[in-house]
C-alpha cells in the first residue's frame, strides 16, 4: 500500500477549490507583500533582520526572505538548523539553551559545516556544557539570553548578563557574540533600558558586544524604538494570523495562510461540522475563545475541536449559513503551529495552485 504522506496533494494549475481538505493554502501575493513590507521597515531603520523559520519550516521561503535582504535566519532547535544548513544557509542563530551530549555532538558537527553558527545561553550550566564540548575544536559563538520582561528564558539582570558574558569570553572553545532577548509586546522602553545598562557593564569590563538581537512579531513595528539593538527577529509576520490581526500588526487581507476545510454535517440550524479539528487548526487559543476566523462568516464561531472534527456555532449568524459540501477559508489563531501539522504546503495565486512545498523541518523539535 503506498505511503499516503507522499501522495500528490496538488499540482500547479489546479484550483484550490478542488483540493481535498483539510489543507493549509498560502496566498503567494500576500506572502510576498508581507516579506517586502517588513524588510522595507527594517531597512528604513537600519536594522539587520533575522527571520525565524519556525513559522514556515520551508527552505524556499527562507531563501525568499534572505533574497529580500534578511541577514541570516533564526532557528529554535538543532534539528531545524540542520535542515536549513543542508539547504545552503550559513548564518544561523539557534535561540534555545542546548544541553546534553547528543545535542552537543550534533551541534559540533553543524558548527563544522557552516560559517556563522550562533547559539544562546542563560546559565553557567549551559555555558560550561558548551565549553566542555567545544574546547579544542572550532570555536562556537554564544550569545547571552536576557529576560527583559517576556518571562521565559534569560538572565534576570544586566549584572548577570555581564558575568555570563565574561564566562563565555574566558572559555576555551567559545566566543562571546552578544546578547539576545524575546520581550513582551509593547515594552520597547524597558527593553532599551535593560540593554543599555548591560552594554554599559560590558564596556566597563572591556567586553565587545557585536550583536544585540531583539525579537518577536508582536514587537515588530516598535523595533526601531529599541535603539541599541543591531538586529530584530520575527517569524509569524510572513503568513500573519488572527492574533496578529487582533494586535493591529496587519489586517485580515494580510493573512497569507488559510486552512481550507469542508462542511461535512449540519445537524441542526445552529450547528455545522467541518473536517478540520485539532490536527488541522490546533487547540492553541492564543487568548481567543474559539479556534479560528471563518472568512465570509464573521459571526460564526468554531466553538470546539476534537481530533478530526471542528464544531461551528451558527446561532449568531444573521445572514446566510454555510451548507454541507461548502468549503471554508479559516484564518488560524496561530499559523506556526499549523505548519507543524502538515507534510506539505500548497501555494496559490488567485485560487490557482502555483507550487507545493515540503514542510522540510516539520516535527524537528529537539
Amino acid at each position: 500500500m503506498p505511503d499516503a504522506r507522499f501522495a500528490v496533494v496538488a499540482k500547479a494549475g489546479d484550483r484550490i477549490a478542488d483540493l481535498s481538505t483539510p489543507r493549509p493554502v498560502i496566498d503567494e501575493d500576500r506572502l510576498a507583500a508581507n516579506i517586502s513590507r517588513v524588510q522595507s521597515y527594517m531597512d528604513q531603520h537600519g536594522l539587520n533582520f533575522r527571520p525565524h523559520i519556525k513559522t514556515h519550516k520551508i527552505p524556499a521561503l527562507a531563501a525568499a526572505q534572505v533574497a529580500a535582504g534578511a541577514k541570516g535566519i533564526n532557528c529554535q532547535k538543532v534539528t531545524e538548523a540542520e535542515v536549513f544548513a543542508a539547504a545552503g544557509f550559513e548564518d544561523i542563530l539557534i535561540t534555545f539553551n542546548i544541553l546534553g551530549p547528543q545535542k552537543l555532538e550534533r551541534l559540533a558537527k553543524l558548527n563544522d559545516r557552516i560559517s556563522a553558527l550562533k547559539v544562546v545561553a542563560d546559565s553557567e550550566v549551559t555555558v560550561d556544557g558548551l565549553a566542555a564540548h567545544f574546547s579544542g575544536h572550532k570555536p562556537l559563538t554564544v550569545l547571552v539570553e536576557c529576560d527583559t520582561g517576556g518571562s521565559r528564558c534569560g538572565v534576570q539582570t544586566s549584572g548577570e548578563a555581564a558575568s555570563l558574558a565574561k564566562r563565555i569570553a574566558a572559555a576555551d572553545g567559545l566566543v562571546f557574540g552578544g546578547i539576545v532577548t524575546y520581550p513582551k509586546p509593547q515594552s520597547a522602553a524597558a527593553v532599551e533600558a535593560f540593554i543599555a545598562e548591560t552594554l554599559q557593564q560590558l564596556t566597563s569590563e572591556g567586553i565587545d558586544c557585536p550583536i544585540v538581537s531583539n525579537g518577536g512579531t508582536p514587537s515588530l513595528f516598535e523595533a526601531h524604538l529599541v535603539t541599541s539593538a543591531t538586529e530584530h527577529r520575527a517569524g509569524t509576520y510572513i503568513y500573519n494570523d488572527r492574533q496578529m490581526v487582533r494586535m493591529g500588526h496587519c489586517t485580515e487581507d494580510d493573512c497569507a495562510m488559510h486552512v481550507l476545510a469542508t462542511v461535512v454535517s449540519r445537524p441542526n440550524a445552529d450547528r455545522a461540522v467541518i473536517d478540520a479539528g485539532s490536527k488541522a487548526l490546533t487547540s492553541d487559543l492564543q487568548g481567543f475563545s474559539d479556534y479560528g476566523l471563518i472568512v465570509g462568516y464573521p459571526e460564526a464561531r468554531i466553538s470546539s475541536l476534537s481530533e478530526e472534527h471542528g464544531v461551528i456555532d451558527l446561532s449568531n449568524c444573521a445572514g446566510p449559513r454555510p451548507q454541507i459540501g461548502e468549503k471554508l477559508f479559516i484564518i488560524p489563531n496561530h499559523t506556526c503551529v499549523v505548519s507543524n501539522l502538515f507534510d506539505t504546503m500548497v501555494f496559490h495565486r488567485g485560487g490557482i495552485v502555483t507550487r507545493v512545498e515540503e514542510v522540510a523541518a516539520r516535527g524537528l523539535v529537539w
